[in-house]
């Protein structure tokens, strides 16, 4: 009796064995199956692509991340060249990848304000700590007297991935060599006065303040004054003036620095 149910056992076991043995082979079968016709191909270009990229995830080049960036540059929808952290070396790897020419245009940040603490005034003075954004949604946009002017408080300083700015006597001060053009100080400004501007710009308006000459120099000394003289002696029609503020039309521009000479507040600089 004792033989017999032992061999029964042992029958039960390798039936038990042979049954998870086999259900196993199919679940494979049908896993490999399955796998060649769910399986999404791989676009090597991308992949090379992809592995060039700095992968700082930045969003400096308008995608969501590197590899968003890959894949847009892969499928032709962007420039070899998108990458501002990468720069040159990278666009030219990458441009060998996909068979074309890139196109590079290196880029800067730029914060149009000249107020700094030799220059603006304050309406009050704060101690403690307060960003940017918090200053400029409190009654009055902060201690700076013009509305438009920066903040000082390091917003921007915080945001910057690469040490590329910093506050210098009141005021951000973009350090060229350094930038990357992200474009993380442009979103950080409450205030709006950091943009992205091709590195070989040579005249920008160092303002942004739109209220009457009046009272720009109130609130301070480096302050475009809306008197015109830039635009109208411009002899290449390169300087539009709108909302008492003048913006040079790069486009337009021909570098001859007629406006640098006729600005009586001296706000519109030659970038060096």
């Amino acid at each position: 009796m004792g033989m017999i149910a032992m061999s029964a056992t042992m029958e039960a076991v390798l039936w038990a064995v042979l049954i998870v043995g086999g259900v196993g082979l199919i679940i494979g079968i049908a896993l490999g199956i399955a796998g060649k016709f769910l399986a999404v191909d791989v676009d090597e270009k991308e992949a090379a692509i992809r592995e060039v990229l700095p992968g700082n995830n930045c969003g400096g080049c308008g995608f969501p991340g590197c590899d968003g960036l890959a894949a847009a540059i892969a499928k032709g929808e962007s420039d070899p060249g998108s990458c501002p952290v990468g720069g040159a070396e990278v666009a030219e790897q990458i441009a060998k990848i996909v068979g074309i020419e890139a196109k590079i245009v290196k880029k800067v940040a730029y914060v149009a304000c000249s107020g700094d603490c030799d220059k603006a005034k304050n309406k009050y003075v704060y101690h403690g700590n307060m960003s940017c954004e918090d200053a400029a949604n409190i009654p009055g946009g902060g201690a700076k007297a013009c509305s438009y002017g920066c903040l000082g408080l390091g917003s921007c300083v915080s945001a910057c991935e690469f040490d590329a700015i910093h506050i210098e006597n009141g005021k951000a001060v973009v350090d060229r060599d350094k930038c990357k053009a992200c474009g993380k100080c442009v979103e950080a400004c409450p205030k709006g006065l950091i943009s992205i501007i091709p590195y070989d710009t040579q005249y920008m308006v160092k303002c942004s303040s739109k209220d009457k000459g009046k009272d720009v120099m109130q609130a301070c000394s480096a302050g475009c004054i809306g008197c015109g003289l830039c635009a109208k002696n411009c002899p290449h029609d390169a300087i539009d003036f709108g909302f008492n503020l003048a913006t040079i039309m790069q486009d337009k521009c021909q570098n001859c620095g007629t406006c640098v000479l006729k600005c009586p507040k001296k706000v519109i600089e030659e970038i060096k």
